[in-house]
């Protein structure tokens, strides 16, 4: 076949599309799976996405060949929303990377999806310590906290404060199980009691005053709020309004540096909160804040999940950078092998690590909230009382029951 000129110029002219083509592969996808309109859009919502933003902007600014694209979602906390969400993100639209997640229940029904699609999940927000126990995955990494870790270092350091009998105000789904169970345990070991607790429907209550006067009847030493957000919120407003709060110490034991700023300190001072990320910690948590406040609604200063948002984000691109974004794109599961053998290290967490059943390793601080006098100005709301090293801060790994952790 005789080839005309002009032929050889749209083949020359289509391979060289072809050559493109093939040298700008398409974009690492993220999705940020979260709350947007229910009792914990506050500590995730609008100030994750800022944070997710924030990695990605750094991220690329360092690594302009690498193309990022970002999209999010409400799952309005129902598992079946959610996983129509990630089957339609991994089906239609490429997403690679889910974040956040937010709700426990979410997360566990994400889980089996996610490990089916062989995409990666880095979980800064659902708690439950089963993630890394029974229903881990090879897919997954849960970044921030989980119920052993808040449990854990709340009781052992509020026992050591004085804190001997204790009565829980838990919500009735598998995070607030969870907790409670690790708890209890962290309390009977250490020498303490578990009075009693009350169990509340999710997310309809509003109204605790039945729950908080079971709370004062108990004459507890300690009473523990087992969620956060806008219940945690309620919670407190109206603990002080019963006097409950003079009676007896209260954890927030899902407490957030967003909540005490809603309640205000005149409601919040005393407050007891374990949370693994301060703004106003160190100079490298400063620095994080600098840097995400153009981004941040005025006077919103990021928890440690949204903070979780950013870290892990950032630690999941250089992962992509490391093995290449082809090979990242192919296999969420060769992600995350490779996210465990990078150490990881940002301005939120500082150093750590990724354990083999991907639990995220890092210190763990109690705080106590400050009163109005002790407040040097907006966000300045904590004092920290104790101090849990990121080797003893997690569950044991050969505790936890994933099933492929070596033996």
């Amino acid at each position: 076949m005789t080839l005309t000129r002009r032929a050889a110029i749209g083949t020359g002219a289509a391979a060289l599309a072809i050559g493109r083509g093939r040298a700008q592969p398409a974009p690492i996808r993220i999705g940020l799976l979260s709350d947007f309109s229910g009792p914990f859009r506050d500590i995730n919502g609008p100030t994750s996405v800022a944070c997710l933003a924030q990695a990605v902007a750094e991220f690329t600014a360092a690594n302009p060949d690498v193309k990022v694209e970002t999209i999010s979602a409400d799952h309005q906390n129902k598992p079946d929303v959610a996983v129509s969400v990630l089957r339609s993100w991994f089906d239609q639209k490429g997403v690679d990377m889910v974040l956040n997640v937010t709700n426990s229940a979410v997360a566990l029904a994400a889980t089996t999806i996610i490990t089916e699609k062989d995409k990666v999940c880095i979980n800064t927000s659902a708690g439950s310590s089963v993630l890394t126990g029974p229903s881990c995955s090879r897919n997954l990494v849960h970044w921030t906290y989980d119920t052993w870790n808040l449990s854990h270092s709340s009781t052992t350091q509020v026992i050591e404060l004085g804190g001997k009998t204790w009565f829980f105000v838990t919500p009735n789904y598998a995070y607030g199980k969870a907790l409670q169970a690790d708890a209890t345990k962290f309390i009977e070991a250490a020498g303490g009691k578990v009075l009693g607790a009350a169990i509340f429907p999710f997310p309809e209550t509003t109204d605790f005053s039945s729950f908080i006067v079971q709370a004062a009847g108990s004459n507890a030493d300690v009473v523990v709020f087992a969620i956060g957000g806008t219940d945690e919120v309620n919670f407190i407003k109206q603990a002080q309004e019963f006097g409950l709060t003079k009676k007896a110490r209260v954890v927030g034991m899902t407490g957030f540096i967003t909540d005490v700023i809603s309640m205000g300190l005149p409601v919040a001072q005393g407050l007891l909160i374990t949370e693994n990320f301060y703004w106003d910690f160190n100079d490298r948590t400063r620095a994080f804040y600098n840097r995400v406040k153009p981004r941040l609604a005025a006077g919103v200063y990021p928890n440690m999940l949204q903070a979780g948002d950013y870290a892990g984000t950032l630690h999941y691109l250089k992962t992509v950078k490391a093995i290449g974004p082809a090979r990242a794109k192919g296999s969420g599961r060769e992600v995350v092998e490779a996210m465990k053998r990078i150490p990881t290290d940002d301005d939120c967490f500082g150093p750590g690590a990724i354990r083999e059943d991907g639990r995220k390793l890092h210190p763990a601080y109690l705080w106590q909230v400050k009163s109005p006098a002790e407040s040097q100005g907006p966000g300045d709301v904590y004092k920290l009382l104790g101090t849990i090293p990121s080797d003893q801060a997690f569950r044991p790994l050969n505790e936890g029951g994933c099933p492929f952790v070596r033996a």
